[in-house]
């Protein structure tokens, strides 16, 4: 890109302002965004955001080129953005005492500010003068993944050095390349990778999240590119897709989130031809090192070049940077050693040190519970967390799936589909474990039963954990429930727990069911993806056909209408579906992915049916309010 630039963070508006206004920030839906496109649209923002009164502001908005068109002009504007994950109803009552206005695509009842999408030439550029490095420009929260979401004040100058030394660092191996990513800018990760290191270098970017593998791939093969994912993106490409493009044009993967496993880091760079350069760090301390992965025991973080790390009490890893407040030394929750004993070997990490409990008296870690599951053999992802007490309950062994009637509403309790065994409980603390079995896992699961399971999975514990301490409950699911920011919170694995046992009662006759087994594996705001299973006894397979059962298209596209109505808000009245396409079948206990995608502005819900390998359908189902049909 011959107009590739860099700037501070601080002097963006002024940069921008000074290249050509023909010049290119990014794509949406295919169509070149200018500079001048841009220019305009932070000045209708910061026009608007002047003549509000209050400081502190939510925003949320999924396009990323108008994110951060929005936050320019709210920092010019003299403004604090707090940037929640999601617009779902409990961050909304979260950010609610703490800002003194919404902006973007936040429910209506918060009735959010956004400028019209007409010409904004009117609204006058944006002030010339550079923004101050000391203004408190952002609050971020922290993940949920250990704990409540805690927010995070960030000046200017602490986010304007993080998107230096980013180019510092990766700059040249970038080059001139286009930015596109799966990982959303609601969180820091993405926010500074996806919009400001673009933004304030020149680089390219595609202004919509591309969640789906079968749209990434496309995407990566159009020209020079780097890819932003998370871990759980990286671990589930499908090899079946044609990734040759990617191979060919990709200048470097990042990945960020979570410890990306040595087998899917390897896995990726074969796939991809490039391995993924990782980034440890959180919301709190921003930025602290990297790796990139020449074999598998190759386990070392490199700090960054700003940051100064060395190792406190029980091996706490500290570290010192000017992506923190100040300049004092920062006790991290996790644990390291040096890499070697060269001055530059680097640190590996060693587990959470919040993450030792004590159950009885007992100390327990955590982190040392999940290793020896996965070294079970039996385990191919595990989470451990601490329950609170509870009132005592018989033990209980749970279904294996919920099936959902209109009834039910959809939560992520009642859709977990999670296989229980509920011992006990008085008022201490116990621990429950989330499995992913391995497929060794899984067959001893279907042939012996959960119990059989739980006991070996006790029993690869037993040399590591106290018997007062092992797991008491107990979840076995296909994968690790993820937030849009490929996180597994906390939140999300408590919610598996909720769902009470149903009270054991006479026999009754069984109603044939018109639902699916069904169970959320993610959620934003506008989209979920939920894993639908049509039970072999299903009322619809009657007659459809009985050689060989099918479930039949018209169920298909109602079941997505009924899960839309559950997760969205949408018109009340159905007016047809369109680009609607069968591609193959759908078998009975065939577990299939359902991905419905609310489209606010047209007003239609987006649902595609898709397995390992295949995609069974997709439509687009149009939707009318009562005003439409007067």
């Amino acid at each position: 890109m011959s107009d590739l630039f860099s700037t501070p963070l601080d002097n963006l508006a002024a940069a921008l302002a000074a290249r050509p206004a023909a010049a290119s920030v990014g794509w949406r839906a295919g169509a070149l965004v200018t500079t001048a496109d841009f220019l305009a649209r932070a000045g209708a923002w910061h026009a608007l955001l002047r003549a509000q009164a209050g400081a502190n502001f939510a925003l949320y908005l999924e396009d990323s080129i108008d994110f951060g068109a929005a936050l320019l002009g709210a920092w010019h504007a003299g403004k604090t953005i707090w940037l929640g994950a999601d617009t779902l109803d409990a961050t909304c009552a979260a950010l609610r005492g703490s800002v003194d206005g919404f902006l973007g695509q936040y429910p209506a009842a918060l009735a959010p500010l956004q400028p019209d999408q007409s010409n904004h030439a009117h609204e006058g550029a944006l002030p010339a003068g550079a923004l101050d490095v000391d203004a408190p420009a952002l609050v971020v929260f922290t993940s949920g993944s250990t704990g409540e979401p805690q927010a995070i004040p960030k000046k200017l100058s602490q986010i304007a050095s993080e998107v230096a030394t980013l180019d510092e660092l990766f700059g040249a191996t970038a080059g001139d390349a286009a930015v596109v990513a799966t990982v959303s800018h609601q969180h820091i990760y993405g926010l500074l990778f996806k919009v400001l290191w673009p933004l304030t270098t020149g680089r390219m970017v595609h202004a919509l999240s591309l969640g789906f593998h079968e749209e990434l791939a496309p995407a990566l093969a159009f020209g020079a590119c780097v890819l932003v994912a998370s871990p759980a993106h990286l671990k589930r490409l499908p090899e079946h897709l044609d990734w040759s493009g990617a191979a060919r044009n990709l200048r470097a993967v990042f990945s960020s989130g979570g410890p990306l496993a040595p087998d899917t880091a390897l896995a990726t760079g074969a796939l991809l031809g490039k391995v993924p350069v990782e980034v440890y760090g959180s919301s709190e301390t921003g930025g602290v090192a990297w790796r990139q992965r020449a074999h598998l025991d190759d386990d070392a973080w490199r700090a960054f070049p700003t940051v100064a790390w060395r190792l406190g009490k029980d091996g706490a890893l500290e570290v010192r940077s000017p992506h923190l407040p100040d300049d004092s030394w920062l006790v991290l929750a996790d644990r390291a050693a040096p890499a070697g004993d060269a001055a530059d070997a680097g640190f590996v990490l060693r587990g959470r040190s919040d993450r030792i409990v004590k159950i009885e008296e007992k100390r327990v870690s955590l982190t040392a519970m999940e290793a020896a599951l996965l070294a079970s053999g039996l385990a191919a992802e595990a989470r451990v967390i601490v329950c609170e007490p509870a009132a005592a309950t018989p033990a209980v062994h749970a279904a294996s799936a919920t099936s959902v009637t209109p009834a039910t509403p959809v939560t992520s309790a009642a859709l977990a589909g999670a296989q229980a065994v509920v011992a006990p409980t008085g008022d201490r603390q116990r621990i429950a474990a989330f499995v992913v079995p391995t497929a060794a896992g899984a067959e001893l699961l279907a042939r012996e039963g959960k119990v059989a399971l739980n006991n070996r999975l006790r029993a690869a514990l037993a040399a590591t954990v106290a018997a007062v301490a092992l797991p008491r409950r107990w979840r076995y699911l296909d994968r690790m429930p993820v937030n849009a920011q490929g996180k597994t919170t906390l939140a999300a694995l408590e919610a598996l727990l909720d769902a009470a046992p149903a009270p054991v009662t006479a026999p009754q006759p069984v109603p044939r069911p018109i639902f699916p087994h069904v169970r959320e594996l993610e959620r934003d705001e506008h989209r979920v993806l939920l894993e639908v299973t049509a039970p072999a006894d299903l009322l619809y397979f009657d007659g459809h056909f009985d050689v060989a059962p099918i479930l039949p298209g018209v169920v298909q596209v109602e079941w997505a209408l009924h899960y839309g109505r559950q997760y969205f808000t949408l018109p009340p009245n159905f007016t047809g579906v369109n680009l609607l396409k069968f591609q193959q079948v759908v078998r009975p206990d065939m577990a299939v992915q359902l991905e419905l995608v609310h489209d606010t502005a047209k007003g239609s819900l987006n649902f595609r049916y898709v397995s390992e390998g295949s995609q069974h359908s997709s439509g687009r189902i149009m939707l009318a309010g009562e005003q439409d049909n007067a």
